[in-house]
This record gives structure tokens, sequence and C-alpha cells, in this order.
């Protein structure tokens, strides 16, 4: 279960919307750049609902602190638009009395250095964009209600 400090703080939720720390490992060699990639597939939205779109992540990177969304990402990677409309961590807030929404932190090697995406592209659109160069990924799931 998520603790309430990554939850969202708005929408009736009252979290701290602090993105967690992540690390990762074992990518393939020829891994060129990192993007991580939080998604709600139990949003009662079709598509579900993304949280968090990080991509160009140098490929010397293997983690993410804990807070990186509040400007401090590694230099050289982007924040894209998520499901809230801007850019940026925003955190669980499923509605009041659902049962635990599942939260799908993925992290994919990509065969690139640059996704070529603006903070402003569309979930969609990474998503697309990411499908086309990733080498390998990981998934862990955590889980959040209110």
């Amino acid at each position: 279960m998520l603790a309430p400090r990554y939850a969202y703080n708005g929408y009736g939720c009252s979290g701290g919307n602090v993105s967690p720390a992540l690390r990762w490992s074992g990518a393939p060699e020829e891994a060129r750049s990192y993007a991580v990639t939080v998604h709600d597939p139990d949003a009662p939205r079709t598509g579900g609902w993304w949280h968090w779109l990080v991509v160009d992540i140098p490929a010397d990177v293997t983690r993410l602190r804990q807070g990186a969304s509040s400007g401090r990402i590694p230099e050289g990677a982007v924040e894209t638009r998520t499901s809230f409309g801007s850019p940026g961590y925003g955190g669980p807030c499923p509605p009041q009395g659902d049962a635990p929404h599942r939260y799908r932190f993925m992290v994919r090697a990509l065969d690139t250095d640059k996704l070529g995406v603006s903070p402003d592209a569309s979930p969609a659109e990474v998503l697309k964009r990411l499908r086309a160069h990733t080498l390998a990924r990981a998934r862990t799931t955590a889980k959040y209600s209110r």
C-alpha cells in the first residue's frame, strides 16, 4: 500500500503528492535512456489514469529520488502531461469507497537517447513512442485506497 504522502492533494484527496523513490537494475547493455510511467488501470475512465510519465532519463541514471518530480528529475529528463492535464507527478486519488486501486510503476529501457516529445505531449503520444523504442521493461504494482 502506498503511504498518504504519495497521494494526490486535490479532488478531495489530501496527500503530500510526493513522487516515491524508485530504483532499477539489469537493463540491456544497449539501453540509451529510460522512461518511468505510473498508471492506474482501475480508474473509472476508459484507458485508466496516467499519474506520471518521465522520459529521456539518461542511461547512467538508475534511480529517481523521493520527490524527484519537485524539480529534481535528472538533467535532460522530461516529465510529460498526465491525465491530470499537466506534466509532473500526480499521486493516487481513487474515488471514496472504491476498492483499492492498483498503481503500476513501470520502467522501460529505450533504444534512443531522446524520445522527441515535449512536456505538453499527451500520454497517448508518449506511449506510442515508448512502444516503438522499448528494449525491456519492468513493473511493480502498489495499491492505494481512501
